[in-house]
């Protein structure tokens, strides 16, 4: 299976980048070297600069395929929600229940990827971390409605969709549903967060499935019928 995953042409929006870092293997290189640094410095230390030592290139050669190191973590965040959508369709398809194939959706969006016992995708274990702390900085900038524009956010938009469906053929008349779902992204990673840095304002613990339990409690208590 891992082998089959790791052929998998992932899409990733073309305005982000100038040369398809994946057409190379020095591009290969940038993408694997900015993960890594950035969950390591995070991304307001990161620079071309570092990367470029890193990676053992010049800062020019990185040029060539982002503009700058903002598009390269869109670029990143691009890259790892077409990894769920994969994942999501690829775990779902041969579940005829909803209700199974919605908890197995929580599974995917709220846990961290665990390599020795399921199936993950290239980068996927690191693109979690990198995730959990910096995707907030692509949504909360002065251009994040061009970007929006540039279809930036298609491919998480279109797992919001995916989640979204299933629970409205659970329950048609539940009247908010892409709501439920970005909350129930967006909070699992910030609990995530927050049992690292601030843990006093979660109740998640390490070693634990705490969040996806959490998640998976209050999507089914909330979206059950009357």
């Amino acid at each position: 299976m891992e082998d089959i995953i790791s052929k998998i042409a992932l899409p990733v929006n073309q305005h982000l980048y100038l040369k398809d870092p994946l057409s190379s293997e020095l591009g290969s290189k940038i993408i694997a070297g900015s993960i890594t640094q950035i969950v390591d410095l995070g991304f307001e230390k990161f620079t071309f600069k570092k990367l470029a030592s890193h990676i053992q290139t010049t800062e020019a050669s990185i040029y060539r395929y982002f503009e700058s190191k903002q598009k390269l973590l869109y670029y990143l965040i691009n890259w790892y929600w077409s990894c769920i959508s994969v994942r999501i369709a690829m775990e779902t398809k041969n579940i005829s229940d909803p209700s199974i194939r919605l908890k197995k959706c929580i599974h995917i969006l709220t846990s961290m990827p665990d390599p020795q016992h399921e199936f993950v995708m290239q980068n996927e274990v690191d693109l979690k971390a990198l995730i959990i702390n910096e995707s907030t900085k692509v949504f909360l900038t002065k251009n994040v409605d061009d970007e929006n524009k540039n279809g930036v956010f298609a491919e998480y938009k279109k797992v919001v969709a995916f989640v979204s469906e299933l629970i409205l053929e659970i329950n048609p008349y539940y009247p908010y549903p892409n709501m439920l779902v970005s909350s129930m992204i967006e909070g699992s990673n910030q609990q995530r967060f927050f049992a690292l840095h601030l843990p006093r304002l979660t109740n998640e613990q390490s070693g634990t499935q705490t969040v996806e339990s959490f998640y998976s409690d209050l999507i089914f208590n909330v979206i059950k019928h009357d």
